[in-house]
Order: C-alpha cells, then sequence, then structure tokens
C-alpha cells in the first residue's frame, strides 16, 4: 500500500471563519517557533530520541494555556517541531558524511571515530557543548591520543557551524489536526474551536472524508484540506526491462538506448527562468522609484507605486502557473516513459551535492536553482513505487567526462562529447546514459 494526498476543497468561507483559520494557524506557528528555540541546539540534540519526555514539557510549559490552543493542534505542532528539528540534523550528518570522505586529510581511522560520533546524539551533543563524553566503544580500539582527538572534535564542531540550519516557524498559512478534532456532517468538515464544545464548519466541495491527521491550507477566501490515502501499488507484469537514464536539465531523461523523454522541459524552465528574471528587473527599478518618492517625502506617490506595482499576489499567481505546467509536463513524460519502455528495473545516478560552485551568470544559476531535476527525480521515485518498478541510484562518479567506448577522458563542449582517443562523438546526455549502463552492469549488481 502506497500513501498519497488527495486534496479537497471548501466553499469561499466567512470572513469569521478565515480569522479562526489565520489564528489557528499564527498559534500553531508559535507552538512550532517555541519548540525550535528550546530543542532544536546541541542542548535538545540528545532529547530527540524520547518524543514523550519532550511533550510532557510542553504540556506543563504553559505556552497552550497562554495561546489558548486546543490540544488537538498543539500537540501536533509540537510533533510537526520536532520531526523537523530531527530532520535538518540528519540533512547536516549526511552532509558532514560526504564531507569526511571527501577530505583526502583524514586517515580511515579519523573517519571512523568521525562517523561514530555522528550515530550517537548524546556524544555528538557533548563534544558541541565541550562537555565530558565517554569514548565510544568502536573508537576506543583506534588508539588515539588526547590531542588528536581534540583536533578531530574541532574539526566537527566547525562543520557544524558552517552547516546547521537551524528550522524556523516559516508561513503562518496552514496547521495539522488529529481526527479527534474534526468531524463530518451534511457535507461540511466541522473543527474544535477555542471554546468548548463548539465546532468552526467548513462547507466542502465534495464528499471526501478522512479518519487520519489532515492538513489544512488557507487560501484566498477558502482552504484546502490535504488528505492521506492509502493506494494499492500496482504490479505490472509486462514491466520486464531495465533502463539507463541519464537525467539532464535541456532533456528531463536520456535513455542509452538513445530514446528521449521531456525533450521540452528545459525550455519550459528556461523560458520561466528569463521571465522573472526580466519580471525581477522591473521590480527592482520601481522599488527604486518608491524608495526615491519616500526620501524626498511625496508619500502620496510612494503609496501609488506601491499600490500599483508593487504587489505579490498576481506574480505569485503567474510563477504558480507557470510551474504547475512544467510538471505536468513532467509528469506526461514520465507516463509516456514508462508506457512505451516497460521497465521493470531503472538505473540512475545519485545527485551531485558537494563542489558545486556557482555559475559565473545569473542566469546560469537562476537556471540552475530553478530547474526540474528535484521535481522529476520526486516524481520518478514516486510513480517507480506506485507501478512496482525497482529504482536504483548509483555514484556518478565516472560517468560524465569519460567515453563510453574506450573508457578515456573525453572533453564536454558546448556541441556535444567529444573523445579525442577513438574519435566518438555524441550528446553528452547519451555519453553519460550509456556510461550509467556501463558501470551499473560492471558492478554485477
Amino acid at each position: 500500500m502506497i500513501t498519497k494526498t488527495i486534496w479537497q476543497h471548501t466553499e469561499v468561507l466567512p470572513q469569521e471563519t478565515l480569522k479562526f483559520l489565520k489564528g489557528i494557524a499564527a498559534d500553531y506557528a508559535k507552538v512550532k517557533g517555541n519548540v525550535y528555540e528550546r530543542y532544536s541546539g546541541p542542548g535538545g540534540l540528545g532529547r530527540l530520541a524520547s518524543i514523550y519526555d519532550i511533550m510532557t514539557e510542553m504540556r506543563h510549559c504553559g505556552l497552550r494555556e497562554q495561546l489558548k490552543l486546543p490540544s488537538v493542534y498543539y500537540e501536533l505542532a509540537v510533533r510537526d517541531a520536532v520531526s523537523d528539528i530531527k530532520g535538518t540534523w540528519g540533512v547536516l550528518k549526511n552532509k558532514i558524511r560526504t564531507l569526511l570522505t571527501a577530505n583526502e586529510n583524514l586517515s580511515s581511522d579519523d573517519r571512523m571515530y568521525l562517523r561514530t560520533v555522528l550515530k550517537l546524539d548524546a556524544v555528538y551533543a557533548a563534544i558541541l557543548k565541550g562537555e565530558a563524553y565517554p569514548m565510544p566503544e568502536k573508537a576506543a580500539g583506534l588508539g588515539m591520543d588526547a590531542d588528536h582527538v581534540n583536533r578531530l572534535n574541532n574539526l566537527l564542531r566547525r562543520l557544524t557551524r558552517r552547516y546547521q540550519v537551524k528550522p524556523v516557524a516559516g508561513n503562518s498559512d496552514s496547521f495539522c489536526v488529529s481526527p479527534a478534532g474534526y468531524s463530518y456532517k451534511d457535507h461540511s468538515l466541522y473543527l474544535v474551536s477555542r471554546v468548548p464544545r463548539r465546532r468552526v464548519k467548513l462547507p466542502l466541495k465534495d464528499e471526501k472524508t478522512s479518519t487520519r491527521q489532515i492538513r489544512i491550507c488557507i487560501k484566498t477566501g477558502f482552504a484546502v484540506i490535504a488528505i492521506p490515502t492509502e493506494v494499492k501499488g500496482q504490479k505490472h507484469e509486462d514491466y520486464q526491462n531495465t533502463l539507463y537514464i541519464h537525467l539532464g536539465y535541456e532533456h528531463m531523461c536520456t535513455l542509452s538506448s538513445g530514446n528521449i523523454y521531456g525533450e521540452e522541459a528545459g525550455k519550459l524552465s528556461a523560458a520561466k527562468s528569463y521571465r522573472l528574471m526580466e519580471k525581477n528587473r522591473q521590480r527592482r527599478k520601481v522599488q527604486a522609484r518608491y524608495q526615491e518618492s519616500l526620501a524626498l517625502g511625496d508619500e502620496k506617490k510612494a503609496d501609488a507605486i506601491k499600490a500599483n506595482n508593487l504587489g505579490i499576489e498576481k506574480y505569485d499567481r503567474q510563477k504558480k502557473r507557470e510551474q504547475a505546467r512544467i510538471e505536468s509536463y513532467i509528469n506526461a513524460e514520465l507516463n509516456r516513459m514508462l508506457e512505451t519502455e516497460k521497465p521493470g528495473k531503472i538505473v540512475i545516478t545519485k545527485p551531485i551535492t558537494i563542489d558545486r560552485a556557482k555559475l559565473k551568470y545569473k542566469v546560469s544559476n537562476r537556471k540552475v536553482a530553478e530547474g526540474p531535476q528535484g521535481y522529476v527525480r520526486k516524481r520518478l521515485a514516486q510513480k517507480c513505487q506506485e507501478n512496482g518498478i525497482e529504482l536504483v541510484e548509483i555514484n556518478s562518479k565516472g560517468t560524465g567526462s569519460v567515453c563510453s567506448v574506450c573508457g578515456a577522458e573525453g572533453k564536454r563542449l558546448e556541441e556535444g562529447f567529444v573523445c579525442e582517443s577513438c574519435g566518438f562523438q555524441s550528446a553528452i546526455a547519451f555519453n553519460g546514459a550509456r556510461n550509467i549502463e556501463k558501470k551499473y552492469k560492471e558492478s554485477g549488481k
């Protein structure tokens, strides 16, 4: 069974109801922010394993009574915040592990010690706080002296300070509700209010119901409800082929067979990027005129500029419409690829996350930052899960600049890949896809 999210829309809501929803969302964010402050630092790292201890402390800290927030919202806000903190620490640890692997100045024993420490939250927290800690059993047998251990601990502290990103509460436009906090009646959703034994009515556009935790997302004039639902995955008996895919920017999926899917993905993304660049350039000019008017004391002109030119509703609406067009195209092309190629296994490379320097031009940086690769990976993984397809990710090393014919170092030029050793020429993506196939088969998996 696969958990998918389906969306349910409410009818247009009265201002009183929207005010209630926005109030709950704001307090939900305040609770999450409070948890972040208490437990996102090194002092809370060793305590994240027991959500019940944190929940008990948050129940008795007086914040819920101060906000007058019902427990069906309050406790989920605490759980959400703890999950966010765990996630940020997990991302940080993975980043540090990757950096340790790439650091040629570290010995295998050094890496063993540091990796062992990263697995033990209590020890890791003690090192970050400069406190004494029991030497882990695996590390004790490495025979390191105190000065060497201290140098490694200092390295770990520096990496943590450099790459740690603490979670923030963010926009207060959504919140979660446990099953005890809502009920259905007469095509409407009734939410627990701040007043005992009273519920707030949200008329619905359809008859979907849920018995699980849901999320309320507040929009302009209405709300959207995210409902998790279980869907049975499919198994296609005729899906037997193995695909080796290079995921690229210009062409979404290039197969080692030479077939290409998503040839327009790069153009769509580039068009969005260029439009946003031009729009932002114009907005910066207007912003400069606005600041100039304020400096000259012409508040009437400044207010007119702000009211007519600096709004974000139309800007966001156009941006979302373009993104939806790109995502729709990606999904259609992925579906076409699966139906045509009938894969039982798909092999791709892991995303490259280190040593990625900023490109020289702003346009190039925007194209990379807003490129569709992340969404493609996400949707490909989900579609593989839904269709019973095995998805394999291999290391990308040796799949880019190496010739897929003779194995010599080639050149990645603007016009394509060129191997001066054997004369092979092809598109860069096609050479990469062939290298993925070659590397995977050589690994004997």
